[in-house]
């Protein structure tokens, strides 16, 4: 778990096949596919909604937890929409939560909870930086 001040990376490199990334996170390796590779796996835009449904799951989780809330579980469905006139952006992500074993009430303080302190939910947002530093190796 990073808290603030912490940095954490992820490393990716192409393989043989075109369009398709093999990605590294702590130890755990997994495969991804570009829209325009062999699309049999998970692809970058589809990680990124994966990333906000895990972080808001274990937010709410984790807040329920200290309220003691009664919270028994939790789904999220989260979809994006590319923009018609900027294929460089998605024009909305929407990201639909359940909440099981809590009232109307609850579920909406735990999302206020939870939107308060995801730092995905609040970068996808808000925006934020981004930097890109590029090296090359020469060929052999």
């Amino acid at each position: 778990m990073t808290t603030a001040g912490q940095s954490t990376s992820i490393s990716g490199r192409s393989t043989d096949t075109l369009g398709r990334f093999l990605v590294t996170a702590r130890g755990n390796h997994f495969v991804s596919d570009a829209r325009t590779g062999p699309a049999e796996a998970v692809q970058a835009g589809e990680l990124l909604l994966a990333s906000l449904a895990s972080c808001s799951l274990s937010n709410i989780q984790l807040h329920a937890q200290e309220r003691a809330s009664g919270l028994t579980g939790g789904q999220a469905h989260v979809s994006y929409e590319r923009d018609a006139e900027d294929p460089t952006r998605y024009a909305w992500i929407r990201l639909e939560l359940r909440l099981s074993g809590v009232t109307q009430e609850e579920a909406a303080t735990l999302t206020e909870l939870f939107t308060g302190s995801c730092p995905i939910y609040n970068t996808l947002r808000r925006g934020g930086n981004v930097l890109i530093a590029v090296r090359t190796d020469l060929p052999a």
